[in-house]
C-alpha cells in the first residue's frame, strides 16, 4: 500500500484453527491491515483472542460484524463450510470485501452465485487457498516452470493423516451436504493445486468411503482426474492412514520428483511462531524433496513457504481500487468453483 493509504479495517469471523492460525497472525503482522474485530462465541477462544491482540473488539457472531460494516472494509470467514455461502452473501450485501476460507461453498452453484453477486456489487471476493504458498507447492511450481522434468506424464498428489478420532464437534456431525468429510477439507487444497498446475480436468474415476465409525461423510478418497491436455492426476485423501504416502510424486519425460512430509508453516504457527520470525516458512534439509534424472538422485532445496503472500496481494488489490483495478485477487474464486464441480462429479461417480 502507499504511505497515504489507510489500513484495511478487517474483521475475522471464527477463532478456531482457521482464524487463530491462518488469518489473524498474518493480518496483524501486515501494516496494510488493522485487525479490528474478532467474532467468536466461545469464551475460551475470546479470552485467547483478547490476550493475543489487546484492543481488538470481540463480538459473538458474524452478524455482529455485519452490524459494524460501516466501520470495516474486509471480513474473513473462518467458519464451518455450511456457513460460507450465507455469511459471504450477507457480508457482500453489507458492503464488505470478503475472504472465504476453503471450501468456498458446499455446492458449485452457491460458489458461482457469490462470484456473480460480488461482481454485481463491485466488491472484492477471494478464497483462502493457502496451500498454493506451501513450501513444497512452490518448489514443484519452480521445477515445472523451469522444465526440469520435461513433459509431465503422471501427477500423483495426496494429503494423508492419522486422525482416528474426530476432534471438532461440527465435523463429527457434518454430512457431505454440510461440507463435512475429507474431500471438502483436504481435497479442496489438493484439487485446487492440480487445476492450478495442469489446467481444467474432469473426474475419470472415484472411490469414497467412511472408515471411522463416527464419520458422517468421507475420510478415505481416491480420485483420477483427466486433464484437458490428456494428463492423468491421481489424488489420495485419507484420515485413517498410519503410513502417509508422498505429498507429490511427479513423473516426466526428463525426470521424476517426489516430496514427503507436511509443510512447516502450520506447525510453526501452532507452536507460537509468527510470520515475521526469521525461521518462518523454512523447511528442514532432511525434509527436502528428491529429484531423479538419468538414474541420479539429488535433494531439491525447498522454496520458503509464504502464506503471507495471500494477504500482501489482497492488500494491493484493495488499495488499488478493488474490482475497478486490473490487479488480480490472490485467488480468483472461479478456480474454487471448478474445484467444487470436480467434487460433485466425484460424489456422483462414487455412488454409481
Amino acid at each position: 500500500m502507499t504511505p497515504s493509504s489507510a489500513p484495511v479495517r478487517t474483521a475475522v469471523a471464527g477463532y478456531g484453527l482457521s482464524g487463530s492460525v491462518f488469518h489473524a497472525p498474518f493480518i496483524a503482522a501486515n501494516t496494510a491491515y488493522s485487525l479490528d474485530v474478532i467474532a467468536t462465541s466461545d469464551a475460551g477462544r475470546r479470552a485467547a483472542a483478547s490476550a493475543r491482540y489487546p484492543g481488538v473488539r470481540c463480538v459473538d457472531t458474524a452478524q455482529d460484524i455485519f452490524d459494524l460494516a460501516g466501520e470495516l472494509d474486509l471480513v474473513v470467514l473462518g467458519t464451518p463450510p455450511a456457513t460460507h455461502y450465507p455469511l459471504a452473501r450477507a457480508a457482500l450485501e453489507a458492503g464488505l470485501d470478503v475472504v472465504v476460507d476453503k471450501p468456498f461453498a458446499v455446492t458449485s452453484a452457491q460458489g458461482q452465485e457469490l462470484v456473480d453477486l460480488a461482481e454485481r456489487l463491485g466488491r472484492v471476493l477471494t478464497v483462502y487457498q493457502n496451500r498454493r504458498w506451501d513450501a513444497d507447492a512452490l518448489t514443484l511450481k519452480k521445477l515445472l516452470d523451469g522444465g526440469t522434468l520435461g513433459t509431465i506424464l503422471r501427477f500423483e498428489t495426496g494429503m494423508e493423516r492419522w486422525s482416528p478420532e474426530i476432534s471438532k464437534a461440527w465435523k463429527a456431525g457434518a454430512t457431505a451436504a454440510d461440507g463435512g468429510g475429507v474431500l471438502f477439507d483436504l481435497g479442496a487444497h489438493v484439487l485446487d493445486l492440480a487445476l492450478l498446475f495442469f489446467g481444467p480436468a474432469s473426474v475419470a474415476y472415484a472411490e469414497m468411503a467412511a472408515r471411522r465409525p463416527q464419520e458422517q461423510a468421507d475420510d478415505d478418497v481416491f480420485l483420477v482426474l483427466r486433464h484437458d491436455s490428456g494428463l492423468l492426476t491421481h489424488v489420495t485423501l485419507n484420515l485413517t492412514s498410519q503410513l502417509q504416502g508422498p505429498r507429490f510424486r511427479v513423473l516426466g519425460s526428463d525426470g521424476g520428483f517426489v516430496k514427503y512430509g507436511v509443510d512447516p508453516q502450520e506447525p510453526f504457527l501452532v507452536g507460537g511462531g509468527l510470520p515475521t520470525d526469521a525461521a518462518y516458512g523454512l523447511e528442514r534439509t532432511e525434509a527436502y524433496g528428491t529429484l531423479e534424472r538419468n538414474r541420479e538422485r539429488t535433494a531439491v532445496p525447498s522454496e520458503r513457504g509464504a502464506y503471507q503472500e495471500f494477504y500482501r496481494i489482497l492488500a494491493e488489490k484493495i488499495a488499488d481500487g478493488g474490482t475497478s483495478s486490473a490487479l488480480p485477487v490472490p485467488v480468483d474464486p472461479a478456480g474454487p468453483v471448478e474445484v467444487l464441480k470436480l467434487m460433485e462429479e466425484a460424489r456422483t461417480m462414487a455412488k454409481a
